[in-house]
């Protein structure tokens, strides 16, 4: 199809109707699109990434009749998507979409509530407010911990991480807001050597160098080694995780903290997928001991299943996060003891705490427990049928992370790829301790045994297919 200028579907005085109109059509092509999820290939055909030329690569002069626009966007849109909410997903640690949130989603959409103020939407920093609770007792952190809602675990990090920073300074004497950073007494970062990439790109965010961080041993799972951390004070920074990117363990807080904050230091944890371990009985004791650190670092659209982009920073002293994001502007003055202003690094936000809220309010405790419980589940049960088939699972499995490697580099990189273009499922690739490996990350809701089973029979045909030729 072609895109058509016309002024004619652009009515003044009837924009309502319209958004009307356009919203019930979005949403009857969505509810075709979920539908529709399971019956395709995880990953767009040949003809679907050809199709994207259909897209005007040049801006259209005249205005384009909106319908044309959302016809184009769901005929030769929808099909190239990757299809990340249907259960065989096992990329990158993505997240499905969680009914109750995808559908409060259209809602928050049709509202467009900026929840920078309580005054500018009650009912969003109502919710928001709500959500930020819940989630800080799911995960068994301190009663007085607050968190805030922001574009994922990246920026979450950023913001605990400048909170760390200025918390520190303020104990030594230092005003970051007054002096600045320069001539600051000098801080020390201790982070596993593991920690994630977008710790470390906080931290340069943040003014630290590569020659300020020194790198905590690990073992052969990932987790610090607490016999040979080193020697901490009260101008220390210590990053530790909850879920290792590639194997899903996590390092032993309960050894580390208690010494690290005797001596003063701030422990911060990017638990971006693995903090939820906290909410289930069952897996608790895999992050025993995260509640005694000072700021944790989460998403909320990777376990818990909200739609993109969602992350939450918390931080153990409202005090802490308020000195690093709080500021001063004569109109935007407020008495709320709760502005989601100052406690992040963005002003206007849209109101993200509103799909956590539906997905929380829905599940209740024991469906948050339930979904990690499942999700576990699966991972065991995908790294047992793979071991049966005798490929080689390089790590015990932990949370739901499962890293496999076949035969060598060369072998395991043409599973890979061949798996990927079989599109019954999809699993990247990483390197672990030196040897290449699939990564599969077992996040979406949706998943089910009979996707575990149908994505490891793929693998395994992959596999030997491979052998064969």
């Amino acid at each position: 199809m072609s895109l058509r200028p016309s002024a004619a579907d652009q009515p003044v005085g009837d924009d309502l109707t319209l958004k009307s109109d356009l919203v019930l059509d979005a949403a009857r092509r969505a509810a075709t699109y979920f539908a529709a999820s399971r019956d395709r290939g995880v990953f767009p055909t040949e003809q679907a990434l050809r199709d994207l030329a259909r897209f005007p690569r040049e801006l259209a002069e005249e205005p384009v009749p909106a319908h044309e626009v959302l016809a184009l966007l769901d005929e030769f849109g929808s099909p190239a998507t990757v299809m990340s909410t249907a259960g065989r997903y096992f990329g990158y640690v993505v997240g499905g979409t969680d009914p109750a949130a995808a559908a409060a989603a259209v809602l928050t959409g049709a509202w467009d509530q900026n929840v920078a103020l309580p005054v500018m939407s009650p009912i969003a920093a109502l919710l928001d407010g709500l959500a930020a609770r819940w989630c800080c007792r799911l995960l068994g952190l301190p009663d007085a911990a607050i968190a805030t809602f922001c574009s994922g675990a990246s920026i979450a990090n950023l913001t605990c991480v400048l909170a760390a920073r200025d918390a520190l300074l303020h104990r030594a004497g230092w005003d970051v807001e007054r002096r600045g950073l320069a001539g600051a007494p000098r801080l020390r970062v201790i982070a596993s050597a593991e920690i994630h990439a977008s710790v470390a790109k906080a931290l340069r965010a943040a003014g630290f160098g590569t020659d300020d961080v020194i790198p905590a041993p690990t073992d052969e799972c990932g987790r610090v080694l607490a016999e040979e951390f080193p020697a901490v004070d009260d101008r220390t920074l210590v990053l530790l995780q909850a879920g290792n990117v590639n194997t899903g363990h996590s390092d032993p807080f309960r050894r580390l903290i208690p010494t690290v904050r005797a001596h003063g230091g701030w422990v911060h944890v990017d638990g971006a997928f693995g903090l939820w371990a906290a909410a289930s009985a069952a897996q608790r004791h895999l992050v025993d001991g995260v509640e005694l650190a000072d700021s944790w670092a989460t998403d909320g659209h990777k376990w818990l299943n909200a739609p993109y982009d969602s992350g939450i920073a918390i931080c153990r002293d409202p005090a802490d996060l308020r000195r690093a994001m709080a500021f001063h502007a004569d109109y935007f003055t407020t008495d709320a003891e709760r502005a989601t202003a100052h406690l992040g690094l963005q002003m206007s936000q849209r109101a993200r705490g509103v799909e956590i809220w539906a997905i929380l309010a829905s599940r209740g405790r024991q469906g948050v427990a339930e979904l990690v419980d499942r999700l576990c589940a699966h991972a065991e049960h995908m790294a047992g049928l793979l071991d049966k088939a005798g490929a080689r699972i390089l790590v015990p499995p932990a949370l739901n992370q499962v890293l496999v490697r076949f035969d060598d580099d060369e072998t395991t990189d043409a599973v890979i790829a061949a798996v990927q273009a079989d599109r019954t499922c999809w699993a990247g690739g990483t390197s672990w301790h030196g040897d290449r490996a699939m990564r599969i990350s077992i996040s979406d809701a949706a998943t089910t045994g009979d996707d575990i089973t149908a994505s490891a029979e793929a693998i395994i045909r992959c596999w030997q297919t491979g052998k064969a030729e």
